[in-house]
């Protein structure tokens, strides 16, 4: 890789640095100037790769394979190089690290002077500034993509970035209003304990450290700015937290509100609103998208008991060849007797107990994932702690999470008891009004549902299975 490296080095010198380089669209059809530039910039990051030693990292050899193409194709006429600019900025994205980061901001902003209205310049712009803690300016970046982006649901992963740096934002503006709010004309008890006793050294040493404290306080609120490198303003803020706690202590209301919001900022900076609430690449679903995705197909509800689990898993049992035949399996709550990988197009779980965020985790694949719950911060946390990325495509959001007793749903009392998680999909899908049919299939001893729920099911059933243990609703 040592002669390589050095051979990429000389072959870009020799073509960002040739004299009279004819620019782009002249006769000679040479590469345009901010091509040019950006080939100096990869031979700077070469020559300290080169003089790093020798390259043991696969992400950076797969660098330099990039560069080498942008080599190539800025010395091949017709070669389409703008592509493979934007190609190697996004290879320095991935192989991580502030310098690579530096390098992919370097080669955005020549493929913004070379094609402004190019939406993947300004996304790999909004990236790199991204990748580098500079969050307001790659708000501005992601912008003009998104100003610039015809596909709304290729930005969808963008518009939720946008959202996270601003609410981290806003947390650091909240943060320091309520610094303003509380800072002046407060008291320290140490302090008014010291003036009434006359002689409390001890006391008086206990007030001057607070003194001191709230001083040093009112220097890391001065230093802390939304506008500031994520880093900085992450210190700044673990400055301000630190002493004001040192100054009035952990049960001061302020104090406490202060904490929970840099707790927040931290969750906002150390990944996405995806796991609020959603997870690991998931998309959310509402009512909306509930309905199209039910709408025309057959659905069946298979109980989770050891009869059924065995019979679906017998090859070539007549059960199994029934559930096959369905658009949409679901299935409800955790699986005692169902085979791991039975297939589950739709998981539905009713969250219980005080602590609900404490339950397992949440690994059965399935394709759209439900979970209902109430309340709302207990439903949030409940995701942030038991989904698991990958194991879901879609997520249920919060219109979602109270179908029974959501006045834009079924609006029902809440004095009625708890429901079963199979009686909350029934009552569900039957509001949508949009599937072909659904089946109930197992639901007999264990797995019943409760009289009421029974009577409910029982006027909507349109015929009965013996042999299949199925209930025919639509």
């Amino acid at each position: 890789m040592g002669q390589t490296l050095t051979g990429l080095l000389t072959s870009v010198r020799a073509i960002a640095g040739r004299p009279g380089t004819p620019a782009q669209g002249r006769p000679g059809g040479g590469p345009d100037q901010a091509l040019l530039a950006a080939l100096r910039i990869c031979g700077d990051h070469l020559s300290a790769l080169a003089a790093a030693g020798p390259l043991t990292d696969a992400r950076r050899t797969r660098l330099i394979a990039s560069i080498g193409t942008l080599t190539t194709a800025c010395s091949t006429p017709g070669a389409d190089a703008f592509d493979a600019l934007l190609r190697t900025g996004q290879q320095a994205l991935d192989s991580g690290g502030e310098a690579e980061a530096r390098l992919a901001l370097a080669l955005a902003d020549e493929a913004t002077a070379l094609r402004a209205r190019s939406k993947g310049a300004w996304r790999l712009r909004g990236n790199a500034l991204d990748a580098l803690g500079r969050g307001e300016e790659a708000i501005t970046a992601y912008e003009r993509h998104l100003a610039l982006q015809q596909n709304t649901a290729a930005s969808r992963d963008v518009e939720r970035r946008i959202a996270t740096l601003r609410a981290a934002g806003d947390r650091i503006d909240e943060a320091l209003t309520l610094f303003r709010e509380t800072a002046g004309g407060r008291t320290d008890a140490s302090g008014a304990g010291t003036e009434a006793s006359g002689a409390g050294t001890d006391a008086s040493r206990a007030g001057a450290a607070a003194s001191g404290a709230g001083t040093e306080a009112s220097g890391a609120a001065a230093r802390l700015s939304r506008h500031l490198p994520a880093a900085e303003a992450r210190a700044a803020f673990t400055d301000l937290v630190r002493l004001r706690t040192a100054e009035h202590g952990a049960g001061d209301p302020a104090v406490r509100r202060l904490a929970a919001l840099y707790a927040e900022h931290r969750r906002l900076s150390d990944r996405d609103p995806v796991a609020d609430p959603l997870l690991g690449g998931a998309e959310p679903i509402g009512v909306t998208g509930l309905r199209r995705l039910v709408a025309g197909r057959t659905v069946c509800l298979v109980a989770d008991t050891p009869r059924t689990a065995e019979q679906e898993q017998r090859s070539g049992s007549p059960l199994a060849a029934l559930i096959e035949g369905y658009d949409l399996v679901v299935r409800c709550d955790e699986a005692r007797h169902t085979a791991p990988a039975a297939r589950t197009d739709l998981h539905a779980c009713t969250l219980r107990g005080g602590t609900p965020w404490k339950g397992p985790r949440w690994d059965r694949r399935a394709g759209t994932r439900l979970v209902f719950g109430d309340p709302l911060p207990h439903w949030r946390l409940a995701l942030r702690s038991r989904l698991v990325p990958g194991a879901q495509d879609r997520v249920g959001d919060a219109t979602l999470r109270r179908p029974l007793h959501d006045p834009a749903l079924l609006g029902e009392e809440a004095g009625a008891g708890p429901a079963s998680t199979a009686y909350t999909v029934l009552r569900l899908l039957d509001f949508l009004g949009t599937p072909a049919r659904v089946d109930l299939i197992g639901f007999e001893g264990p797995a019943a549902l409760s009289p009421r729920e029974r009577e409910w099911v029982g006027t909507r059933t349109a015929n009965t299975d013996d042999t299949a243990v199925r209930i025919a609703l639509r």
